[in-house]
């Protein structure tokens, strides 16, 4: 479902496995991974290079963010959720997992890092926030089940209006008041009206959809880029005494949500391609809206481990990828000989 780059490949109906995916689909889901932190990166720079550029777009990041799900409804179809009933067990794990692991362990590096309560509160909102936008494109880079990941994702981003506010509110009520019921307002209208409006809009002229798929993911990446942009020229002046610090809890964050996530499904015994899927939709997380809403109800310095994270983690998730795909490689061989 998700529109930074989507989930076009196609996969096996039993696994939801990539099958027969074209080598073009390949490199555009690779080129589309490899790009976007670039981009997210460049746009980071200028808005620290050139703060002024920015001034007074905050109040503009949550119709941004509007756009970028409205294009994720786009990709959306109802095999998404079908998917979600036919498989309610690994589902129901995935999104336990993804909202028991980051936010725990966001509020645990928030402690142990002795982050200030700006800092903490972003890093903590960020955990809560649910699966990342990159997460069943990297899945298929994987080797993963594309369609656990597809389902786990968007049963969180789905049920995100119940969950994150509520989560925020008892994880980092502590360093920062937290307004919840108007949290969760933000969430509705700028994460899951536009979800619905773009799924709507896909099952009326499918046809016309079908035609634009492929510039969907470049339009959110864009997208992205100028809210990092903006959420980073909002918090210039601080960025260069915090930015060490925020990198290392962003680091920490995603790399222990992958190897937590990775070991949630081999407890569960979900098998490899599921475990897989299982690491980037518990280490990967929606940043976009982690940022939107941390503008929105904390700061602009509350909002750059979401900035921060934004550029990290499809940056590792393309990383541990590459190194997942190889080892399912050289499995396959020693099976086979």
């Amino acid at each position: 479902m998700h529109s930074e780059t989507e989930h076009t490949t196609p996969t096996s109906p039993e696994t939801g496995t990539p099958s027969g995916a074209s080598g073009s689909a390949d490199r555009a889901a690779r080129l589309a991974v490899t790009v976007f932190p670039v981009l997210v990166l460049v746009a980071g720079a200028l808005g620290l290079a050139t703060p002024d550029t920015f001034a007074g777009w905050g109040t503009n990041v949550p119709y941004l963010l509007g756009v970028v799900m409205f294009c994720m409804g786009l990709t959306m179809t109802m095999g998404d959720f079908k998917g979600v009933a036919q498989r309610p067990w690994a589902v129901g794990l995935g999104l336990v997992a993804h909202y028991v692991i980051m936010p725990g362990l966001g509020w645990v590096i928030a402690h142990a890092l002795g982050l200030s309560p700006q800092l903490a509160a972003g890093v903590i909102l960020v955990g809560c926030a649910p699966s990342g936008t990159a997460s069943n494109v990297v899945t298929y880079l994987a080797r993963g089940d594309v369609a656990l990941s597809v389902s786990v994702a968007t049963v969180s981003t789905v049920l995100a209006p119940l969950i994150t506010p509520p989560l925020t509110l008892l994880l980092a009520g502590a360093y920062l008041p937290v307004d919840a019921g108007s949290m969760m307002t933000d969430i509705l209208k700028t994460v899951l009206l536009p979800v619905l409006a773009g799924l709507v809009v896909r099952l009326l002229l499918s046809r016309y959809v079908d035609r634009v798929l492929k510039v969907l993911p470049w339009l959110s990446a864009l997208t992205i880029a100028v809210i990092v942009a903006v959420v980073v020229a909002g918090s210039a002046e601080t960025i260069k005494s915090a930015a060490a610090l925020v990198l290392v809890a962003v680091v920490l964050h995603n790399g222990l949500g992958l190897a937590l996530g990775y070991g949630a499904g081999k407890v569960a015994r979900l098998g490899p391609p599921a475990s897989r899927a299982m690491a980037f939709e518990v280490g990967m997380q929606n940043s976009g809206l982690a940022a939107s809403l941390a503008t929105a109800h904390f700061s602009p310095l509350a909002a750059l481990p979401a900035a921060v994270f934004s550029v990290w983690h499809n940056v590792s998730g393309a990383l541990v990828a590459a190194w997942m795909s190889y080892r399912a490689r050289r499995s396959d061989v020693s099976e086979q000989g």
